[in-house]
């Protein structure tokens, strides 16, 4: 008779103080497996992980930086919860990002410079959250009317909107492409009235935007009947639908808004810090992390808001690490680890381990021995 030594079981409503932990401990136990690495590598961990707070927080320029970084990172956070929390896995938020730039360098350009700011700035925005959505719908349309695997399509299609990008600017003569430069192609500046008012450095006040639409997700996931539904479909679609919840609509609308978010990010990264639809300032892996920002968060558009801080305080801290000769893939086995240690977290949230009070009691039903 095989001896059961643990059995995992559901543990019904987390209390709030494991929930805080869970990603606090993921943090930490990221930071421990990046010291071996370091250690194994001849560095001190202290020095380093000194460093990299000194490089994020320590100066004001630094200050600004990561808030920089932490600007596009909200968004793609939010982006992700947002889909997640209805079980729809929207991977495409890297694509919709760039699409999102797209769009919103494309409409600064048409407008030129005669546009006043109070103008200019809110329909590039808009622009921007519209080129992530039609993004979205390319794989929306499909999950919902054909079936097809959300997963597969996101991922595809962030590829085709990265070339897209490139093509745009480096292999055709499209009005993305600024005319006045011909040793190597780059992308043509918005006009000044189209930029972001800065404010504390580089600092601009895409910061509050995001933060003000991280927090009209939260309202509208929490507080509304529609998130209220939505909240249902991800907990169960066929309750839903039997509840008369038209299910296809919500897994759509949802698709779309987490979409529009990660365009938002882009037109707001296109209009602030980077000026221009340029690839190479683009093409950073934002929407890939913006994942990672929202299982760090739990799914909680407000919960985001920090977790992108601390994820643009380890980009930020990248190229500092140069100086002292480790190389800058340390931020992104940070950041890996810190997504791995989350996701195991969720598992101990949702179950615990038991010990059963006899070797050969029955399983309980729900439960599965360890």
């Amino acid at each position: 008779m095989t001896t059961r030594r643990f059995i995992v079981e559901p543990r019904g409503l987390a209390s709030p103080q494991l929930t805080l932990l869970v990603p606090v401990a993921s943090v930490i136990a990221a930071l421990v497996v990046g010291g071996v690495f370091l250690l194994l590598t001849g560095e001190n961990p202290l020095s380093v992980y000194a460093k990299m707070v000194d490089a994020a927080f320590g100066s004001s320029r630094g200050v600004s930086e990561t808030l920089i970084s932490a600007t596009p990172l909200i968004l793609t956070g939010v982006a992700a919860a947002v889909a997640f929390k209805m079980l729809v896995w929207n991977i495409g938020a890297e694509g919709q990002f760039l699409m999102g730039a797209v769009f919103a360098a494309g409409v600064a350009i048409w407008l030129g410079d005669g546009a006043p700011p109070a103008v200019a700035l809110p329909i590039m925005i808009i622009a921007g959250g519209l080129g992530g959505a039609v993004w979205a719908a390319g794989s929306a349309i499909p999950r919902v009317y054909m079936g097809t695997n959300e997963i597969i399509t996101t991922l595809m299609l962030n590829f085709i909107a990265l070339n897209f990008m490139n093509y745009l600017i480096f292999g055709s003569g499209s009005p993305w492409r600024d005319p006045a430069v011909s040793t190597f192609p780059q992308g043509r500046p918005v006009p000044e009235g189209a930029r972001l008012p800065e404010f504390f450095n580089r600092l601009d006040i895409g910061i509050f935007v995001a933060i003000a639409l991280a927090a009209v997700a939260w309202y509208l996931i929490g507080k509304t009947r529609w998130g209220f539904a939505v909240r249902i479909v991800g907990d169960s679609a066929e309750t839903a639908h039997y509840s008369g919840i038209g299910v296809n609509q919500k897994i759509l609308s949802v698709f779309l808004l987490s979409g529009a978010f990660a365009g938002f990010a882009g037109g707001l990264f296109v209009s602030g810090p980077v000026g221009a639809l340029d690839p190479r300032s683009l093409d950073l892996g934002l929407g890939f992390t913006g994942i990672i920002v929202a299982a760090l968060a739990r799914l909680n558009p407000l919960a985001v808001i920090p977790v992108a801080v601390l994820m643009g305080a380890l980009n930020n801290a990248g190229p500092s690490l140069q100086s002292i000769g480790v190389p800058t893939a340390t931020v992104t086995m940070l950041q890996g680890a810190i997504l791995i240690f989350a996701v195991a977290g969720e598992f101990f949230i949702g179950n615990r381990l038991r010990r059963p009070d006899r070797a050969s009691s029955p399983v309980p039903e729900g439960a599965e021995a360890a």
